[in-house]
């Protein structure tokens, strides 16, 4: 008895554009994370520096969770919007055979 997939899947046509999108998430992540890096690295009591009631390394930090759920957030509906519209595109291929 063969089990296979309960539906057929079509090719995703959309990964191209979904791996340029998530490496330029990746790398602009990577640059705002460098930045924290090198304020410890070269000038760590700027870290210390007040920013209201919190020092700028819990701001900072934060903000760099912050930053990675809004990336994900965007990347995840990027991806969705670009999945329909390909297979919004091979439909109406395939209407028209």
């Amino acid at each position: 008895m063969g089990h296979g997939p309960a539906t057929k899947w079509d090719d995703d046509k959309s990964i191209p554009h979904k791996i340029k999108l998530g490496l330029w998430m990746f790398f602009s992540y990577l640059i705002i994370y460098g930045g924290f890096i090198v304020i410890n690295v070269v000038d760590p009591k700027l870290m210390g520096t007040d920013i209201g009631s919190l020092n700028l390394a819990i701001v900072y930090g934060f903000s760099l969770i912050i930053i990675a759920l809004i990336l994900a957030l965007i990347y995840n509906h990027q991806s969705n919007k670009l999945e329909r519209k390909y297979k919004d595109k091979q439909d109406d291929e395939k209407k028209y055979k």
